[in-house]
């Protein structure tokens, strides 16, 4: 397979050169051979049962093959380990003790169960290796139950056992010589005696086997421990194993047990966490799952307490499980000794110089260690002791993206214009302050624009009697939760169980509650589904802590400080500067490097904690949320029933448990018609510039924990990737997304006030404005009498009636709380200037972070957002704002932009009338593509025309210039089609090429063609052939669409045509998308041979067990986050959540997927990195650029600008040897291992 994979990327690109495989297959005879010294040294000898005899079952050969046989293995474990050389150099004083202490109790134990040891030897007579022991287990006579002299002949050709087969392998661990087998029928095992013993004993033997059994597994557990240790010693490696290789196969179990140390220390509950990580380390099977980074938080907390002796203890634990202290350990150990009074300098020495010999220098430590509090002083003070000169060097030297694509804008900074904002220095640090406080407190409330309609008695009446049951519930949930972990605290956990106890309390239970009932609040009438609402209440609780442990960490008094240093890079009162805003805050923290580090070490929660510690807060509002059931009605019975109640419903064939609100809930919701909004404060853009991204872990909010990447929750494949990037790779990257995050908004009031005005008034579907929840269809109600008149059509009827009205309802519930939450959200920051920080998707498409109002959303929330900063329209801006309202409408695509200018001209009359009377005048704008957009431009243009000079008109607008089917564009740069680069317009024409006209306009001329040779389908569809029913198709062949779903599309649209005979929809469409991918094929010619190559070679790359990884242009790595599903069961107290995970890497990948994401994915990241280079050289030129994927928006004064810079990178990218990198990435990454010509 693997020899395929790379004959198929030489092979299928007909741009490389084809290579001889001869050397292929030797190096892969050498590789295979390679493989069994691996295959043996981690092989598991099985238990065989040896005959009556004394003969193996299998086995015929001498003693002397099976001590050659062990010896070799010996040679291999120590060559292995550490080359040969003499252990006894490499032990510590503490692992010299613990042997002891070993021993010791090992021979008590054997004391106790009445086992003897004795050096064994061989049949020549000699000793067996340094360690291993003779067992001989006595009766209650002192007999000896089993002759193991070296005379017997009975184990002469006897297999050896598991635990002999380890004491061959080079482990000196008390052998058993005594064969064990699996009695039949039962789980214990019985003693096979030799030869000469009677049958008679068979019995006691057997009796005396099961009254030992527990003291033998505890022996067992003991000779494990011991062979552990002496395979450390024996190793004589100077370099310790970074890590546990069994315990990178359970980086969850790893992660879910630093989440709970980390927890538990946060909470104060040191012993837990102590306990905890003893018992894992006690129990063989626990402690390869650890690692060094979970002894490294209790170091921390020892250090803190400045407690030698335990970090002396954890020490050793670290060498007894054979792992090697990092930097991190050391710091611990420093920190500790820095914060005891005195300290000899003897021991800082001796740790000093086991650092050294480890590989480690006391700069790292500073240099690549995260700091909490003043731990960074404590390790200073510790070194100042032994070297009172010392101080950790600043690394000052900036390090440039290698990148070609990037080299002139790093290094010729001369002509560079970086921009400034229009804010003062005291302005930006009054607004750092105002965003600081509002992530501190995690939420915050806004108020409704429905708040603006007037309040009648009933509204009045609901919204106190609504705050009433709120506190009720308020309380009674305290003091659940009060209960609830006391009862928790109180029950005695099992060895290695994970409860959510810490989770519980990491804040008061106020604050657990107050994200209860926010939820409660969010929640719609049709429910949501358990998994989503405890994902939304776990992350919440993640969100605050992580926050909280920021202030904890004392980080936000250095944060303040570097940042309002950082603003005077920004400011316009202040000196020019000549770097860039990372370039900036990189060097302010160098500067500031005291006190705790920015960068935090909070580790993510796995997703199965965060769920089940969300599953148990809804549960606690399940049984502890209830109302009276005569609230609203004085004519019920009184009684208390729940307020949310646990459900199943079915979704795609699947069983969903599902959280729904009671109708009285909804009930008073609605009539209240509350005047606040409670939302998390990231929600909200930001009242001031994000933080520069400096890193892939450090970037954007001030406090609120941010991923520079986006990925599916719980995949780390991605965070892997960007940690052994080097940091220059990742230079483009990170300044792009600080310039995009940089471009400071404000909201156009005028064109706010008039969508408020239509929201509050029924909306309007035709407009994009939804309506209320009172427009929306009754849902009947039918009692057992009605239904019994009703005939079983009628039933069918009503109940897919009724289904349909349920649907609607939920819809529009849907779609105005959304538009609801934009408009609060835009109506809170109509007089503010705000920002919205960037981060990416794996492809490396740039959104914005706040979910809801943004410049990536809807037509409404486009048409509001203007730019804050304002720059005169010079002498051709009003063209290009003109112009740019021609587009909004849809109209002229086939125009030139003359063309599209004079147009515009021949309509100012209803371009000035639909601002003048937006909702009472002709209504022109209204049958435009984008209606509020075309709005807001027509306004725009009236200011500027209307203005004693238009040159000099002040315009915050953004004017748009969008791709021309982008996809089609990368296809035919990499492929060099003339015909498809003209069609896409890549090549200067005089008219504006349109693809999709071009499309049908070739298809037609097919089916005229085959209309003449007397094709039926093709006379049919004369006359309906349009760009319409081509260019969904069109579009989406470039991301990989089958001819299948083209057929599919194609049907959908010519079902939209009325006059087209319905029993031809399926040829016709059959027909159609034959002919739509003979004509792309003929105008981008090398567009699917590549699209082919991609594919294909996806396909086996998924095929041989891996997952496709690829590098941007601009040193961005990216991998394919697919897949096979693998279910979760997590066990809830509301319910067991089957969780479907499609990340896990150690299964095998979706090759389906795999496959036919490639080439989109590559396609989508050609596509952004084009975006990042204009970014990039627009910032230079001090531009205001911002971009919806292959959408440019800046000012109108300096479109033409961006129109160029966008060109020069689009050929410079291109101009690179795209497919031969990636081809030769490939070729690298996944047959490295093969020798090639």
């Amino acid at each position: 397979m693997l020899l395929h994979v790379c004959f198929l990327l030489y092979h299928n690109a007909s741009i490389f050169s084809l290579p001889f495989f001869f050397p292929v297959l030797e190096a892969r005879i050498q590789q295979l051979q390679s493989d069994i010294v691996l295959d043996v040294q981690h092989a598991k000898v099985q238990l065989v049962n040896a005959s009556k005899s004394g003969r193996g079952a299998s086995s015929g050969k001498s003693p002397k093959n099976v001590s050659g046989w062990r010896t070799e293995l010996l040679k291999v474990g120590q060559t292995g380990k550490g080359g040969g050389k003499d252990a006894s150099a490499y032990k510590s004083r503490w692992m010299e003790k613990l042997i002891q202490e070993k021993t010791t109790k090992t021979k008590k134990l054997n004391l106790k169960l009445g086992i003897e040891d004795k050096p064994v030897k061989s049949r020549k007579g000699k000793l067996m290796l340094p360690g291993t022991t003779q067992k001989n287990i006595l009766t209650k006579a002192g007999k000896k139950t089993a002759s193991t002299s070296k005379k017997s002949k009975t184990l002469k050709n006897q297999e050896p056992t598991a635990i002999q087969a380890d004491t061959m392998a080079g482990a000196p661990v008390a052998a058993a010589t005594v064969p064990i087998r699996k009695a039949k029928g039962k789980g214990k095992a019985s003693k096979e005696p030799a030869p000469e013993f009677s049958e008679a004993r068979d019995q006691e033997l057997a009796e005396l086997e099961r009254k030992t059994e527990a003291k033998a597994q505890e022996l067992a557990e003991v000779e494990k421990l011991e062979w552990k240790l002496n395979q450390w010693a024996m190793s004589a490696s100077p370099e310790l194993v970074q890590d546990n290789s069994e315990a990178r196969m359970y980086e969850g179990v790893q992660l879910s047990v630093h989440c709970y140390l980390e927890a538990c220390v946060f909470c104060g509950d040191i012993d837990r966490a102590q306990r905890l990580l003893l018992t894992h380390h006690r129990m063989i099977s626990r402690r390869n799952l650890l690692n060094i980074g979970l002894y490294n938080v209790m170091m921390r907390v020892w250090a803190k307490k400045g407690s030698l002796n335990q970090i002396g203890r954890m020490f050793i634990l670290v060498e007894e499980a054979g792992l090697k202290p990092n930097l991190t350990s050391y710091c611990a150990a420093l920190e500790c000794m820095g914060r005891t009074p005195n300290c000899s300098p003897k021991v800082i020495n001796r740790v000093l110089r086991q650092m050294k010999e480890d590989g480690l220098c006391v700069e790292e430590l500073f240099r690549l260690c995260v700091f909490r509090q003043d731990e960074r002083d404590m390790v200073l003070r510790a070194i100042h002791t032994v070297e009172p000169d010392f101080q950790p060097s600043i690394n000052t030297v900036l390090h440039t993206c290698s990148s070609p694509l990037v080299k002139d804008f790093y290094t010729e900074r001369a002509d560079a214009k970086y921009p400034k904002l229009a804010f003062s220095l005291e302005e930006l640090r009054e607004r750092f302050s105002r965003q600081l406080s509002m992530e501190q407190t995690s939420t915050i409330t806004i108020h409704s624009v429905e708040a603006m309609k007037p309040v009648t008695p009933h509204m009045a009446k609901m919204r106190a009697l609504l705050a009433e049951q709120r506190m009720v519930w308020h309380k009674a949930l305290v003091g659940a939760l009060r209960e609830s972990n006391m009862i928790l605290a109180s029950i005695t956990p099992k060895a290695v169980r994970l409860s959510l106890y810490p989770y519980l309390c990491l804040m008061d239970q106020k604050d657990y509650v107050d994200i209860m009932i926010q939820s409660l609040s969010n929640l719609p009438p049709s429910g949501e589904s358990l998994h989503i609402l405890a994902k939304e209440l776990g992350n919440r609780v993640h969100n605050k802590f992580c926050i909280r442990m920021k202030s904890h960490n004392q980080m936000v008094d250095k944060l303040s400080h570097i940042y309002n240093e950082y603003a005077e890079l920004l400011a316009k009162d202040s000196k020019d500067f000549d770097v860039l805003p990372r370039e900036r805050w990189w060097k302010l923290e160098a500067e500031h490097s005291s006190g705790p580090s920015l960068l935090g070490d909070n580790t993510q929660w796995p997703h199965t904690v965060v769920v089940e510690l969300g599953t148990y807060l809804v549960d606690l509002m399940v049984k502890h949320m209830k109302v009276n059931s005569d609230i609203l009605n004085p004519a019920n019975d009184r009684k208390f029933i729940p307020v949310l109640y646990h459900m199943y419903t079915f979704r795609s064939n699947k069983q969903v448990g599902f959280i729904k609100p009671h109708p009285i809930l909804t009930q008073m919701q609605q009539d209240a018609m509350e005047t606040t909004l409670t939302f998390d404060s990231y929600v909200m853009p930001m009242l001031c510039p994000p933080v520069p991204w400096t890193s892939a872990k450090f970037g954007a909010y001030l406090l609120t924990p941010t991923k520079m990447m986006r990925t599916v929750v719980g995949a780390n494949q991605h965070e892997i990737l960007l940690e052994k990037c080097q940091d220059a790779d990742l230079h483009a990257v990170l300044d792009s997304l600080n310039q995009l995050g940089n471009a400071a908004w404000r909201i156009n009031q005028p064109l706010l006030d008039i969508i408020i005005s239509i929201f509050n008034d029924k909306g309007n579907e035709k407009l994009d404005i939804p309506p209320p929840n009172s427009e929306a269809p009754k849902i009947l109600r039918y009692s057992q009498q009605d239904l019994a008149t009703y005939s079983s059509a009628e039933k069918a009827h009503l109940k897919r009636e009724l289904v349909k009205a349920k649907k609607k309802c939920s819809e529009m519930h849907s779609l105005r709380m959304d538009a609801l939450y934009k408009l609060s959200i835009a109506n809170h920051m109509r007089d503010e200037v705000f920002w919205f920080p960037h981060n990416m998707d794996f492809r490396g498409r740039t959104y914005p972070c706040p979910p809801y109002f943004n410049h990536l959303g809807s037509d409404v929330t486009r048409a509001i957002l203007v730019f804050a900063e304002g720059k005169p329209l010079g002498p051709g801006g009003l063209k290009w704002l003109k112009i740019h309202l021609v587009n909004l409408t849809g109209l002229k695509k086939r125009s030139s932009l003359a063309g599209r200018l004079e147009y515009a001209n021949t309509i100012m009359d209803d371009i000035l009338d639909s601002a003048d009377n937006p909702l009472n005048g002709k209504k022109w704008w209204q049958n435009a593509d984008e209606p509020w957009q075309a709005l807001a431009c027509c306004m725009e243009i009236a200011n500027a025309v209307r203005s004693p000079d238009p040159t000099h008109f002040i315009s915050h607008f953004p004017v748009h210039q969008d791709g021309s089917c982008n996809g089609l564009q990368h296809y035919a740069a990499l492929g060099r089609d003339v015909i498809g680069a003209t069609s896409v317009n890549l090549i200067p024409c005089e008219v504006p090429q349109d693809v999709y006209s071009g499309v049908a306009q070739q298809v037609e001329e097919f089916r005229v063609r085959d209309s003449e040779k007397g094709l039926k389908i093709a006379q049919v569809l004369e006359g309906f052939i349009s760009r319409k029913v081509v260019k969904q198709t069109v579009m989406t062949v470039v991301y990989g669409v089958t001819r299948y779903g083209g057929r599919l599309q194609i049907e959908k649209r010519l079902k939209e045509v009325d006059d087209f005979p319905k029993e031809y929809v399926w040829d016709a469409s059959h027909y159609l998308v034959q002919q739509v991918f003979s004509s792309l094929k003929e105008m981008f010619t090398g567009t699917r041979e590549i699209q082919d190559w991609l594919t294909e070679s996806a396909r086996l790359i998924a095929k041989s067990g891996n997952t496709v990884e690829w590098v941007t242009p601009l040193g961005l790595p990216i991998i394919q986050p697919y897949h096979r599903t693998r279910t979760q069961m997590l066990k809830g107290t509301i319910q067991d959540l089957s969780l479907q995970i499609t990340h896990d890497s150690k299964q095998k990948p979706d090759t389906v997927k795999q496959k036919n994401a490639f080439p989109p994915n590559f396609i989508h990241s050609l596509d952004s990195t084009h975006m990042m280079l204009t970014a990039l050289y627009c910032y230079s030129a001090g531009l205001t650029f911002v971009s919806v994927h292959d959408c440019f928006w800046t000012h109108a004064l300096t479109v033409d600008t961006m129109n160029k810079v966008c060109r020069e990178q689009f050929v410079a990218l291109h101009s690179q040897p795209i497919l031969q990198e990636l081809s030769n990435f490939l070729l690298q990454k996944y047959c490295s291992g093969l020798s090639r010509l």
